[in-house]
């Protein structure tokens, strides 16, 4: 039978009681959490007679521990928030929509001309200047000019919508 409390008042006033124990800690709710989680889990195989009691006692502790281990890498020369190491990568979503969108584009490529394909893909990924691309392809700079606006409008059209 579970005979935690659940009004508003009692959290409060737990909260308000490690914050006080742990020395005005800004982790009390933190604390108070994984107390809880820990009653729960405790409360599998053995009976618990105050589980306010045990709520504050395992969140001193735990913030007691916090305190020891944040002393411990300070004196060892390393910062708590060096642990808190953010992944940068996409996420797999972003990753599926970023190749879906990049398959249309190889399609919307695809239906350019030969010529008006080369002379995008010279200028967008090998980075050449238009009169880089006009002398190694023979043609004029406004030649090379009217081959990307073209690219650029049909591909804007195509990918309309994505």
């Amino acid at each position: 039978m579970d005979d935690t409390p659940r009004d508003s008042e009692f959290w409060a006033g737990l909260r308000k009681r490690i914050s006080v124990l742990t020395r005005g800690s800004n982790d009390a709710e933190d604390l108070l959490h994984t107390a809880y989680i820990r009653l729960e889990n405790y409360r599998v195989q053995h009976r618990v007679d105050s589980p306010a009691g045990f709520l504050v006692r395992t969140a001193l502790n735990l913030g007691v521990d916090k305190h020891r281990h944040d002393n411990y890498l300070s004196e060892v020369g390393i910062s708590a928030d060096t642990f808190e190491i953010a992944d940068d990568a996409p996420l797999q979503d972003e990753v599926i929509e970023a190749r879906e969108r990049l398959h249309r584009v190889e399609l919307g490529l695809a239906r350019l001309s030969p010529r008006t394909r080369e002379v995008f893909l010279m200028y967008r990924i090998d980075g050449l200047k238009y009169r880089e691309i006009a002398a190694q392809l023979g043609i004029s700079e406004s030649a090379v000019a009217k081959h990307i606006a073209k690219a650029v409008l049909f591909l804007t059209e195509w990918m309309e919508g994505w």
